[in-house]
Formats: structure tokens, C-alpha cells, sequence
């Protein structure tokens, strides 16, 4: 466990949940390894008259910038209300900036406009500049289309302008993306990937469920609806006090493997899942990098699979080595000196090796009841309600074993319970949208497992 000099930064723990155990001649190794971060406090607003709980001393915390990003369209005029909400949240969100972090305010249509400071440059967040931030809020009027690639290139270009140790957006969207390619928005987010967060937000029932979660899946984010414009300014008040709460930037998760081994998968199932595989920058000779994004005090947990070469009954090897990193200029890294290892052990005792570790079976069935809702959504929209039933019915059943009684309270408004233990369900008749997308959206959050 590292412990750092800085004050109020956190210390990382890793700890490895897994039945190392494997009959002769298995290869296949399974493991949660959870990943702590702990001491660095909780931040929340300074001197601005927004109640939040907060350890540091105002200025205090590590170096931070932040870019709101609020859709303009002309859709948000239609209720005129939502965009009286959205300029209020933001105001909202401007108040929680600690003193100190630099920040903008993006307007976003088919081009992105500075609306605060302006000039290609950041502000510098104190009580003057928080106000000024407001008053040219209140400009703010709908009109125009949508293309978020091109808001969050601006975002880059403006946080890049920043010497700071956290770089984070937050975007804001009441439409579909019809003003740029899908092509568009998938390079401005390549482009952008590893070089800020962002947390993004559907407003109303008029946005595209997978536009929203590919911004936050890239950018290492949250998603979410708000479904009633009127909840946004408590939304934006919580997304930026824990932006404020983040300490560490650009932690990764390495993980060594011995030669004739191979990862087969790694991916977040804790507090969301998200698959991390395909993110993978080779570090080294059987070392790659995992991206998991920044830290505040928090706790998260990641499945990993490898793949290990067969071996003989009372054979012994390390499956894996993990590890917690910081990449930093000239091909060096920070190591943050928590490490876990995954072992695998050759046995003939089938009790031992065939017991599936009690984390492994959970994230596994929180694995599938996220894929369950979505491929069900999914044949529920292509009109193929039989499919879409087996495929509810089978997330339902995972729901209520695993203890996941939010999702399961999101799931029993699209379809009728009949046995909840057996999957058995019908299709609601008729589903309010902004039920069937905040179940599309939070599809993936987890209920922890207790350990």
C-alpha cells in the first residue's frame, strides 16, 4: 500500500478474491481483485454557499479543471423550461468549484461556443469569477443542431491549456447527435480518450441511450437520465462535488502475466460494468496497462480472466500479477505499491476445484444481467417480443438472486413479475419512455457483493 507525502492524497489497497484451485489440466483462472482507495477526503464546495462536506482548506486539493458542456439546440427551448433548468444546474455546479480550479462553460449546437471566459482560455474558480460565470450564464438561448464531437474537442483544446492533475468534463444533452457522423463522434472521442473524464447526462426523453453511454464508457464516466428537467441542478451539484473529490488522475491497472499465459478479459464489474479489454497499452515484456480513470476515496472491482498453460495435480504457478500505475512523460510510471497476485493450483480434489469463489459467481451474474437488459431492450425495440420476454425474464431472475433490487425495481416497470426466482414475466402493454431509457442507461450499475 502506498502512502504518499502530499496530505489528503489517497492510499490503494489491492485485495484478490478467487478459488485458485483448478483440476488437471485446466486453464481457465478467475479473480475479483478490488481495488481501495483511501485517506484523501471528501471535497465539496468552498466559501460559495453550497452546503457540502469538504476536508480541504480553501485552494487547498489537487490542481483540477473543469469544462461544462450544455446543449443549446434548439430542442431545449421545447419545454422552454428545460433550458431555464439547464442554466440553472450549471450556475448550480459553478457554485461547487473549489476555489482555485480552473474551469469553462461550453454552449454546444452543431458548433461549440465559448460562453465563459471566452478567448481559449480557463478561469480560475473565486467568488468574482464564479459570478461572472452565472451572469453570462443568463445568455444562454436555444437554437441550432447537435454534434457533441465537436464540443468535446473544444473541452480538450480548453483543458489542455491547464497544468493540472485532474482533468474533467461534464456534459449535457436533450437530443440525438443528427448534426455529425456516428464516424464524427467516435474519432472526437478516440481523440479525447485518455485525456479527460466525463460524466454525461440525457435530459427529457428525446436523446439516443447508447450516444450518452459511449461519452461516459470512453471517457471513463458516469451516464444517467434525468428525466424531469427540474431534477438537473441536484444532478450537477452531485456530479461536480465528486469531481471535486477526485485526487489521482490516469491510474491504471497492470497486470503481469508469465509466459504461455494470456488475459482473456478484464472489465469493471463494480460500481458499473465496463469492459476494459480492448483498452489495453502493452507496458512491458507480459504487461499491459488497464485504464481505470481518477480516484477519490472509493472502492471499485475488476473481474480478470487468464488464460494458463495446463499443468499436472500438485503443480503450482502465479496466474497473474496486478499492480497500480501512473503513466507519466518519457515512457515512466508512478507505481502506486499496491499489488495483488492471482495464483492457480492444480488439484485432484474436486470439491476444491470445481467451487466457484462466491465474487466470481456474483460479478458474473451482474455481468449477464446488464447484457440481459440491454440485448432485451434491444429485441423489444426490433419487435421481437418473444426474444425480448426470454431475455427480460432472464434479467429479472438474475436481479432477485444477486439482491439487485434497484434494477429490479427499473426492470418490474417494462415487464409484469409473475416468479421473479424463475424469470417467468410478460411484456408490459404499454411503457413509459423515460422508464424503458432509465433502465437502458442504468443497465449497468452493480450491487456489491458483500465479502
Amino acid at each position: 500500500m502506498a502512502n504518499f507525502s502530499k496530505s489528503n492524497v489517497p492510499r490503494f489497497a489491492v485485495d484478490v478474491y478467487q478459488n485458485a484451485y483448478l483440476p488437471e489440466g485446466g486453464r481457465e483462472v478467475n479473480a475479483i481483485v478490488t481495488v481501495t482507495a483511501t485517506g484523501g477526503g471528501t471535497v465539496g464546495s468552498v466559501g460559495t454557499g453550497v452546503t457540502a462536506p469538504h476536508l480541504y482548506a480553501p485552494g487547498a486539493g489537487p490542481s483540477a479543471a473543469v469544462v461544462i458542456m450544455v446543449d443549446c439546440s434548439g430542442s431545449m427551448d421545447y419545454p422552454p423550461t428545460k433550458m431555464r433548468n439547464a442554466r440553472d444546474a450549471t450556475a448550480a455546479a459553478v457554485d461547487t468549484l473549489r476555489d482555485g480550479v480552473h474551469f469553462s462553460v461550453i454552449g454546444g449546437t452543431h458548433v461549440a461556443t465559448e460562453v465563459y471566459p471566452g478567448g481559449g482560455r480557463l478561469a480560475v474558480a473565486d467568488p468574482a469569477t464564479r459570478e461572472q460565470a452565472k451572469q453570462a450564464l443568463r445568455r444562454l438561448s436555444a437554437g441550432g443542431g447537435t454534434a457533441i464531437g465537436t464540443w468535446l474537442r473544444l473541452a480538450d483544446r480548453l483543458l489542455s491549456t491547464a497544468d493540472v492533475a485532474i482533468r474533467h468534463g461534464i456534459l449535457l444533452t436533450d437530443g440525438r447527435n443528427e448534426h455529425e457522423s456516428s464516424e464524427d463522434l467516435k474519432a472526437a472521442l478516440d481523440s479525447c480518450a485518455g485525456r479527460f473524464t466525463c460524466d454525461a447526462r440525457g435530459v427529457g426523453t428525446d436523446w439516443e441511450v447508447k450516444e450518452v453511454t459511449a461519452v461516459a464508457s470512453a471517457l471513463l464516466g458516469t451516464a444517467d437520465i434525468v428525466a424531469d428537467p427540474a431534477g438537473l441542478a441536484a444532478d450537477f451539484t452531485r456530479m461536480m462535488e465528486t469531481a471535486m473529490g477526485k485526487e489521482v488522475a490516469d491510474v491504471a491497472l497492470r497486470l503481469w502475466t508469465p509466459a504461455g499465459a494470456a488475459v482473456r478479459f478484464v472489465k469493471q464489474v463494480a460500481p458499473t460494468v465496463a469492459e476494459l479489454t480492448g483498452r489495453r497499452t502493452e507496458s512491458g515484456p507480459r504487461s499491459g496497462d488497464y485504464p481505470t480513470g481518477s480516484w477519490g476515496d472509493e472502492s471499485r472491482d475488476y473481474h480478470v480472466c487468464v488464460e494458463v498453460p495446463a499443468a499436472g495435480i500438485g503443480q503450482e504457478m502465479l496466474a497473474a500479477r496486478v499492480s497500480l500505475v501512473i503513466p507519466e512523460p518519457g515512457d515512466t510510471v508512478r507505481n502506486l505499491g499496491a499489488q495483488g497476485l492471482v495464483r492457480a493450483v492444480w488439484t485432484d480434489d474436486m470439491t476444491a476445484s470445481t467451487s466457484i469463489n462466491p465474487q466470481v459467481a456474483h460479478y458474473t451474474g451482474q455481468a449477464e444481467l446488464a447484457q440481459a437488459i440491454q440485448q432485451g431492450l434491444d429485441l423489444r425495440k426490433a419487435g421481437d417480443m418473444d426474444g425480448a420476454t426470454a431475455k427480460l425474464g432472464r434479467a429479472v431472475q438474475l436481479a432477485s438472486a444477486s439482491g439487485n433490487a434497484d434494477t429490479a425495481k427499473l426492470l418490474a416497470k417494462v415487464v409484469d413479475v409473475v416468479d421473479a426466482p424463475t424469470g417467468t414475466v410478460r411484456l408490459k402493454a404499454k411503457v413509459a419512455e423515460a422508464d424503458e431509457m432509465t433502465l437502458e442507461t442504468r443497465s449497468t450499475k452493480t450491487v456489491r457483493v458483500k465479502k
